[in-house]
């Protein structure tokens, strides 16, 4: 385990840029979903599993898990310049990439057996993503933990409406 010590003491201009981190993350993270998202006729006319949550339960799902990743990215920016912060951050980047995937595969493609593949895919990478924040902190880990239990939930969810209209 590589040790790494925080720069300092959260101060005002730590808060902000923590906040700055937040905003940033919900901001791209939001994004796909306003190009295509579940308001079309398409999504509407699909069967939906029984345990199917509340539309309103997406958007605050989210924004609390964004939120949490956006801290956790602050927590790692806070440590010392290392590889296992360079080596965490690559892998935050890419389980990111694959969340970014997933709305357009589903949505706009219409596809959701890819969009299935591209969600087990990311559970893997957050799983990978977890184990490396863990290794430089492990609070950052830790705020990623609701996210890996969310995917599990939404790649159950995705497979379902697969299986039920496919």
């Amino acid at each position: 385990m590589e040790s790494t010590q925080s720069r300092t003491l959260p101060d005002g201009r730590s808060l902000v840029t923590a906040l700055a981190f937040v905003v940033l993350v919900n901001a791209i993270g939001a994004a796909p979903a306003l190009l295509a998202g579940p308001d079309s006729a398409w999504f509407a006319s699909l069967e939906k599993p029984w345990f199917y949550p509340p539309p309103v339960t997406f958007g605050i799902v989210w924004t609390t898990l964004f939120t949490l990743q956006g801290i956790a990215l602050w927590i790692l920016w806070r440590q010392r310049p290392s590889s296992a912060v360079r080596t965490a951050y690559a892998a935050f980047a890419g389980q990111f990439v694959l969340n970014l995937a997933w709305t357009p595969a589903f949505f706009a493609l219409q596809m959701p057996l890819v969009a299935f593949g591209i969600i087990v895919a990311l559970w893997a990478a957050i799983l990978v993503t977890i184990a490396l924040f863990n290794r430089v902190d492990r609070r950052a880990a830790a705020l990623l933990v609701p996210y890996l239990l969310w995917a599990s939930f939404a790649a159950v969810l995705n497979f379902e409406i697969w299986r039920l209209n496919g």
